[in-house]
């Protein structure tokens, strides 16, 4: 199930909430004894029935990873040495990485064994094994599980007592943010999960971020994402085509994310829960470090605390602090995928990284000017994009190929039965929006009658244009 789909905005949403706010009212005093926590309750349950929705099985994995951490949590504060709370740690580590790296990296690990052997002359064929469909949302809902029992650990944050077993099992399974994020901490939300309050205000403020979220993945999103399959699909595209699909997929890429992130955040504020910000405008970066201060910052910051400090982040010295950062970088690309592509997506964005923090974390173009600072860095996450994008090596040498010219200028293919005018507008559109346009964090703050109705009018225009448009899952739907 996923948000924008008709099964969620007029069945499951309206229902759950009917239940969280009204249940609690018209219950019977005896069932009251009973069950102290009904919101917590209905949260649970429904998060369960969201999670199960398209294969049931997928709860048995996440309840499994949720009773491990559970369990690691509780035993790490009560072990006695040391050495047992490190071996609890591991037995959480290995639990998470172990079901993420199965279902996620085997087929990788298989064709990657089979060809080495093809190269060294061995004539291996295919094991034939069925391939493993990802499980939704197990890459974001391990690394926030994880990072309970890494916590713990640390002594960040206090287990919960066994009595408030059904609050941590409620914050790992929460179905605003379950599928695709912003990754939560357990301490951000810690207080909420037992204690959260509720007001209109707050309800209005979510409603207001889920609408924004919803236009912007129905009405752009939606829009210019044909433009950018058309493009791989291309054999040997023009450096038009080339340019326009590329532009197209990053566009496509954020106002789908980030519209993902609005609406989980919104969803969240609805139910009592204050959710981090997952986006800030990447797009007005100035550099490459900039661009990931702004760009998915709930798994940059997990990244960091996580992954590049424990490494000695930029402690021990500057190659060393170069080689942390192409290290959680090269991991990092490996998360969103199982494919050579993401890792060298990874290690791009790395080397970028590095050569910023060799120069004082500025690019080689810092004294150009500001505009001129954002259109270069947007140039270097686009080529990065082709990688993120590319089925396969040979599609992103295609592709580069067309942005450099190799395929000559070539006409405006991508732009399907349409006059040119129409695809060009909604890029034209949607460059002008990620350039210049507040965040959704800022429009809600800024507040006014007036943008309330305009994002009114855009929520019902989305909702009417799912009617005519064919199914589209959220892009991080199963990364």
């Amino acid at each position: 199930m996923v948000f924008s789909s008709y099964t969620f905005l007029f069945l499951f949403l309206p229902l759950v909430l009917v239940l969280y706010y009204v249940l609690p009212l018209i219950a019977p005093k005896r069932w009251a004894q009973r069950v102290r926590d009904w919101r917590g309750l209905v949260l649970l349950l429904s998060s369960y029935v969201f999670y199960g929705w398209a294969r049931y099985w997928y709860v048995l994995l996440i309840l499994a990873s949720t009773l491990v951490d559970l369990v690691c949590g509780r035993l790490i504060v009560d072990a006695g040495t040391r050495r047992k709370k490190r071996a609890l740690l591991l037995v959480s580590l290995l639990t998470n990485l172990g079901m993420l790296g199965y279902f996620k990296y085997r087929d990788f690990a298989v064709d990657a064994f089979v060809q080495s052997l093809g190269a060294l002359g061995l004539d291996v064929s295919d094991p034939g094994w069925p391939r493993l469909v990802l499980p939704v949302g197990i890459s974001f809902y391990t690394f926030q599980s994880m990072s309970y029992t890494i916590d713990v650990y640390r002594g960040v944050v206090s287990p919960l007592p066994w009595k408030r077993s059904l609050h941590f099992i409620s914050y790992v399974a929460l179905f605003p943010q379950l599928v695709a994020g912003p990754i939560v901490r357990f301490r951000d939300i810690a207080t909420e999960l037992v204690d959260r309050r509720h007001s209109w205000s707050l309800f209005g403020q979510g409603a207001f971020f889920f609408m924004v979220g919803m236009a912007k993945k129905v009405l752009i999103a939606n829009r210019v994402g044909p433009m950018a399959d058309a493009l791989f699909g291309l054999e040997a595209p023009g450096a038009l085509d080339s340019w326009a699909g590329m532009v197209s997929y990053a566009l496509q890429i954020y106002f789908d994310f980030s519209g993902y992130s609005d609406m989980a955040i919104g969803l969240g504020m609805m139910f009592g829960f204050h959710f981090p910000w997952n986006f800030n405008a990447p797009y007005k970066a100035t550099s490459i470090t900039d661009f990931w201060r702004r760009w998915h910052i709930s798994l940059s910051t997990w990244l960091r605390d996580y992954l590049y400090i424990p490494l000695g982040g930029n402690r021990s010295g500057r190659w060393k602090t170069y080689r942390n950062l192409m290290i959680t970088m090269l991991l990092g690309g490996l998360w969103h995928g199982a494919a050579w592509t993401f890792v060298l997506w990874g290690a791009f964005h790395g080397a970028l990284l590095a050569l910023e923090r060799g120069l004082g974390k500025r690019p080689i173009y810092h004294r150009w000017p500001t505009a001129v600072r954002v259109g270069a860095t947007f140039t270097l996450v686009l080529l990065a994009w082709v990688l993120f994008r590319a089925p396969d090596l040979a599609h992103a040498g295609r592709v580069y190929a067309g942005l450099f010219g190799a395929h000559g200028w070539g006409g405006f293919s991508l732009r399907g039965p349409f006059s040119w005018r129409v695809p060009a507008g909604v890029l034209a559109c949607g460059l002008l929006l990620a350039w210049l346009a507040p965040t959704t964090q800022q429009m809600a703050a800024r507040g006014g009658w007036g943008r309330v109705v305009v994002v009114l009018v855009l929520f019902a225009v989305a909702v009417v244009e799912l009617l005519q448009s064919a199914f589209n899952p959220f892009l991080y739907y199963q990364f």
